[in-house]
């Protein structure tokens, strides 16, 4: 099961990326086991809004004071208990959010990030574009892999928080290319 494998690392991620989170920030949070470990991590910070297509993270912060949760709509992906298509796309123009936090299937320096499925992968595509800072939350077994689709390329990240099982090559390599790098 997918939830189960890297728990560790992706506990560690998750508690890491939810310290990144101020006081009145408007976050996106996008699908995936990593993020939903990051949505546990979350305080009641005072303001906080957050708009999600994952219903995993959407529950988990629903009863919580001062987090104001909105549920994008669409097509419901069952494989990851999240939400895909034309609806949940097109809300995201009228949203600015300061950060986008993003779990990914694969990161592979030459072709990007990507995911399983196409229409996540389209969905994702505009959560980067609402977001003014996109944190990318992958254990060490998503680098050097490539999913079906393709999200973005590299230059479109800021920032990626990872575990230590990371090469040393992989970190430089992205260092060099202008995206942060932090282990966790």
């Amino acid at each position: 099961m997918k939830k189960l494998r890297c728990r560790p690392a992706k506990k560690r991620i998750g508690a890491y990326a939810a310290s990144l989170v101020q006081p009145n920030d408007c976050i996106l949070i996008a699908s995936g086991t990593t993020v939903q470990f990051f949505a546990r991590n979350l305080l009641a910070k005072q303001g906080l809004t957050v708009v999600t297509s994952a219903l995993n993270v959407a529950l988990e912060l629903m009863d919580r004071d001062n987090i104001e949760v909105i549920q994008l709509g669409g097509l419901m992906r069952k494989t990851s208990a999240s939400v895909t298509g034309i609806y949940a796309e097109s809300i995201l123009q009228d949203f600015s959010c300061s950060k986008l936090f993003l779990g990914v299937d694969g990161i592979d320096t030459d072709f990007g990030l990507t995911t399983s499925n196409m229409m996540e992968a389209l969905l994702n595509k505009k959560m980067i574009g609402a977001s003014q800072k996109t944190i990318i939350l992958a254990d060490s077994s998503k680098f050097g892999k490539r999913g079906f689709g393709k999200i973005c390329g590299i230059e479109d990240i800021e920032q990626v928080i990872t575990d230590s099982n990371i090469s040393a090559h992989t970190v430089k390599t992205l260092e060099e290319m202008g995206v942060e790098v932090t282990v966790v």
